[in-house]
């Protein structure tokens, strides 16, 4: 499967060191130090980021800008759901996501950066047509928020002021995450596709696997 296999060794590192990361972080929450490896989220992240970049095939300056309007996007989208109940629904993000700004962790934006960008590549690969490939990436961005979500408050990482998910965190889910697919697809022309496969994959297994422990 070509859009899996790692491109060079530089790809091959870092889809090395993705499943590692995520692997481990899968055994140590779950028959660990829970406390310790969670501690480690906000390293996984920036290593996360870094490596997505490290493995672009071209880094211009019009997707650099991409990457600042997404950012930006999911900032000012999350400071208005924490702070307002708008889009999102009303939650409050926890201490395990690091610094936070107006409520909302700094990585939260460079967490939907990597999601738009992982789930943007491998949406392009599969569709060709450009307005059908911005909205299965939207779509692959809500059902990776599926596996997430029933999780995320036993990690630390948010929790909702109802005891379910609202669907209305879905449906604004889905409307953004037009937005910054449409920002991706459109300006970012160069995708790296067997890199952001695999980070897509190991957070599919990782989520999936603590929502199967029930932790």
């Amino acid at each position: 499967m070509k859009f899996l296999n790692p491109i060079n060794s530089t790809s091959m590192v870092s889809v090395f060191a993705i499943w590692l990361f995520h692997v481990c972080g899968m055994i140590g929450i779950s028959y660990g130090n829970k406390d310790l490896f969670l501690s480690f989220t906000p390293i996984n992240l920036i290593i996360s980021f870094f490596l997505l970049f490290v493995n672009q095939l071209q880094i211009t300056r019009r997707e650099l800008l991409s990457v600042f309007t997404i950012f930006l996007i999911g900032m000012i989208c999350e400071i208005l759901g924490v702070n307002y109940g708008y889009i999102f629904g009303d939650y409050v993000y926890l201490d395990n996501l690091g610094t936070k700004v107006l409520g909302v962790p700094i990585l939260i934006g460079i967490n939907w950066v990597i999601l738009t960008f992982i789930t943007g590549s491998i949406s392009s690969y599969i569709f060709k047509n450009l307005k059908i490939s911005i909205l299965f990436g939207a779509i692959f961005m809500i059902l990776l928020d599926l596996i997430i979500e029933p999780v995320a408050p036993h990690l630390g990482f948010w929790i909702f002021d109802l005891p379910s998910v609202p669907l209305q965190n879905y449906v604004g889910w889905f409307l953004i995450g037009l937005v910054t697919q449409f920002v991706f697809q459109k300006f970012v022309v160069n995708k790296e596709i067997p890199f952001s496969t695999n980070l897509l994959l190991a957070n599919i297994v990782f989520f999936s696997f603590l929502n199967f422990q029930e932790i």
